[in-house]
């Protein structure tokens, strides 16, 4: 025996078989019918709509196809009902359990009834036994179709719900802000709950591959410009912090605030902002970084033009010495304002003589004027300072 007739054993019946059970057919439908009403509770309802008509043509076309298989002793064009009524079950939002069960009820009842026509006919015991081996093998069959139709329409409804959830991520945070009833609108598609709280995560796109499977599951992202962006809800609560540290490992990923979700675009510009501060140094972090941690950078790098024009007016004085003198006095202006004024821990920090302090302070002054002496000025000196590192 063929391979092929070892899995489809009814290839290998005589063709005069079909001709004594295809008068029983009609009436092995309609009980095999009943019989799956009756037995099958996720089918006990009126055979009307949709649904009525796709299991009547099911079982009318399983009985009719098999039969045709009989008589041609091999393969017959097969239609798709059967990867259908998966597909059908899985848009139902059923699991295949039902389906499966109703194809068992269908094989007992068409054994039952088919041995019984088979020996009125005169057929063979060992045609009969054949035909029993047949009908339970065809049936493996058909239930291989369903759950593979099953499996497809549920690989398509999880693309679907992801590029829904990919559209719903980048209409949160398009600026200027999305109409509220449409981001709703897009929510309920996606079937994602609009959160109270949530956070902008943003990250290199050569990262996504390992981060995102990582994140919490009702994270959504999309790619925005060159730079991935993923909403996480609640990001404060304990176990999601560490699990979003955990995803982010060594690679740099930046948080934005945590903000409603009418805001989200806002907490993704800071995270992207911090990103590009990452990227440049100037926020020296890896793993996740908080855009709270860094507000003062983030701050300064709002306005680049405006804070570029701070440092160039406020230490221009220092920027017309040669390299030399212009490094050690701006060393001892930025360690004099980071020490609040005291001259021991000034001099240790930059490691000289506490005189050596005091000599270049009275550069200072002479350069500066009385910016060192009033509060707002000194805030301004450090301001630039930071601006120029």
């Amino acid at each position: 025996m063929s391979t092929s007739a070892a899995a489809r054993p009814w290839h290998e019946l005589p063709a005069e078989a079909a001709g004594a059970l295809r008068p029983e057919l009609t009436d092995v439908a309609r009980e095999i019918i009943a019989a799956i009403r009756e037995e099958v509770p996720g089918y006990a309802r009126p055979l009307d709509g949709p649904f009525g008509r796709g299991l009547v043509a099911g079982v009318e076309e399983a009985l009719r196809q098999f039969l045709d298989g009989i008589e041609a002793g091999g393969s017959v064009p097969r239609s798709r009902v059967y990867v259908d009524l998966g597909r059908g079950e899985q848009r139902a939002g059923r699991s295949l359990d039902a389906l499966l069960s109703a194809y068992r009820v269908g094989a007992r009842v068409a054994w039952r009834r088919f041995s019984a026509a088979g020996v009125a006919a005169g057929l063979e015991p060992e045609v009969l036994y054949a035909l029993a081996e047949s009908i339970f093998a065809y049936i493996d069959e058909l239930s291989a179709k369903s759950a593979e139709g099953f499996a497809l329409e549920q690989s398509a409804a999880v693309g679907e719900r992801r590029a829904q959830r990919q559209r719903l991520a980048r209409l949160l945070v398009r600026d200027p802000p999305a109409d509220p009833m449409s981001v709703e609108e897009a929510a309920r598609a996606a079937g994602w709950r609009l959160p109270e709280r949530l956070a902008a995560l943003a990250l290199a796109e050569g990262d996504r591959a390992r981060v995102l499977p990582r994140l919490p599951g009702d994270a959504i992202a999309e790619t925005v410009g060159e730079v991935v962006c993923a909403l996480v809800p609640d990001p404060d609560r304990r176990d999601r912090r560490a699990r979003l540290v955990q995803a982010a490992g060594a690679r740099r990923v930046a948080m934005g605030p945590v903000v409603g979700w009418s805001e989200a675009a806002l907490s993704f510009a800071r995270a992207r902002a911090l990103l590009d501060l990452a990227a440049d140094d100037v926020v020296s972090a890896h793993g996740l970084i908080d855009a709270r941690e860094h507000a003062a950078a983030l701050l300064l790098r709002s306005d680049r033009r405006l804070a570029a024009e701070l440092a160039h007016d406020r230490l221009a004085a220092l920027d017309a010495l040669p390299a030399g003198p212009r490094a050690r006095l701006t060393a001892t202006l930025a360690a004099w304002l980071a020490e609040q004024g005291r001259l021991q821990a000034v001099a240790e920090r930059l490691h000289v003589h506490p005189q050596t302090v005091r000599y270049r302070l009275a550069q200072l002054r002479e350069l500066l004027g009385d910016a060192l002496e009033d509060p707002d000025g000194r805030f301004e000196l450090e301001l630039a300072l930071r601006v120029s590192e």
